[in-house]
């Protein structure tokens, strides 16, 4: 058994032509969900960017950030969608394939200086993470690293993170399909 075997792929989801990969039968495995959050934990550790706390991206970052940051006793920050956190927060706009979006971090979320690792399950675009990493850096904190359980090379998030200096892994990879 292996992480990448685990994922299921939907075809024409969630518009013809597009391959889903869709980690819900990884998470709702035991074993694949212990090997996920272990592989993603000695990446973490072996990492030569120690960081302070772990800021997950909704929806399945924060499955993946609250157990990561559980495992490697640190603490834990959401980032939400528009209008979901009940406190002050700080807002970021980004573009989707259609279009924009916002996401909030709460404006007490970490003082400044604080080094995270931002969680989220795929990296496609790179534009949700973007936008995750420009408001940490509004708060004044440092993007330690960032980590993923999938990454869409063809898409260009790698790329975009790359090209913006931004230290990241994955642990598997799908290529066009």
């Amino acid at each position: 058994m292996t992480i990448k075997s685990l994922i299921r792929t939907i075809p024409n989801y969630p518009k013809p032509g597009i391959m889903f990969r869709d980690i819900t039968t990884l998470l709702q495995n035991p074993l694949g969900l212990r090997l996920t959050i272990d592989a993603l934990a000695q990446r973490c550790l072996a990492a030569a960017s120690p960081f302070d706390c772990v800021v997950g991206i909704e929806a399945r970052g924060f499955i993946l950030g609250g157990a990561l940051a559980y495992t490697l006793g640190k603490g834990f920050v959401p980032v939400r969608k528009k209008g979901k956190l009940p406190g002050e927060v700080v807002t970021q706009e980004y573009q989707l394939e259609y279009g924009t979006d916002k996401i909030e971090i709460h404006k007490d979320a970490f003082a400044a200086g604080t080094r995270v690792l931002l969680v989220d399950d795929l990296l496609a675009t790179g534009g949700t993470v973007l936008a995750a990493a420009a408001l940490v850096e509004k708060l004044g904190g440092v993007v330690a690293e960032m980590v993923f359980i999938v990454d869409l090379p063809d898409l260009g998030g790698s790329k975009n993170l790359q090209q913006r200096g931004y230290r990241w892994s994955t642990l598997v990879e799908f290529e066009g399909e």
